[in-house]
């Protein structure tokens, strides 16, 4: 299996993916967010086997409100397919986006997901880092950031979700 950026010859396939393992709107979500400012080429990972997608997972640029506006991530989303769950796709998708964000100056990342599947990856709830999610109505332990090298405790605020995030 590798991983590298998506390309268009992959879009399909994406796009067959998300919609089979997210929920319906998120096929929708990768679309808009890449015809958007938001989008990172090098971020939109795919895991490949066989000349297969097997999974994929999106970085995008998103906004922390605080003291001013700043620029971090947001995994959104992450899916492999079924048959290839519980055999490290997904990790390796995290793990890749997340050391070329770290390696390109990102301050932080953000996720909505499991605390216990992205705790293994460093991720912990935001609270802690007196970040608050884009919602109210996002339970507390589900919205998580993953500090990186470039973080400082400046970064504080609410995350806003660029409008692509609206469809889903």
């Amino acid at each position: 299996m590798i991983v590298r950026p998506e390309t268009p010859t992959d879009y399909e396939e994406i796009r067959t993916l998300v919609a089979v393992t997210m929920r319906p709107n998120d096929a929708e979500l990768v679309d808009l967010i890449r015809g958007s400012e938001n989008y990172i080429p090098d971020l939109a990972l795919v895991a490949e086997d066989a000349k297969r997608v097997v999974g994929y997972a999106l970085f995008s640029h998103v906004t922390l409100k605080g003291l001013g506006e700043r620029s971090v991530l947001a995994l959104a989303p992450l899916c492999v397919r079924p048959e290839r769950q519980r055999q490290g796709v997904g990790a390796a998708l995290i793990y890749a986006g997340l050391d070329w964000a770290d390696a390109h100056g990102a301050p932080l990342v953000t996720v909505l997901g499991h605390h216990d599947y992205y705790r293994r990856f460093g991720f912990e709830p935001s609270s802690h880092f007196d970040i608050e999610p884009p919602s109210h109505d996002i339970p507390e332990g589900v919205f998580m950031v993953k500090h990186l090298s470039s973080y400082g405790p400046g970064f504080k605020g609410r995350i806003v979700y660029p409008p692509a995030f609206d469809v889903t």
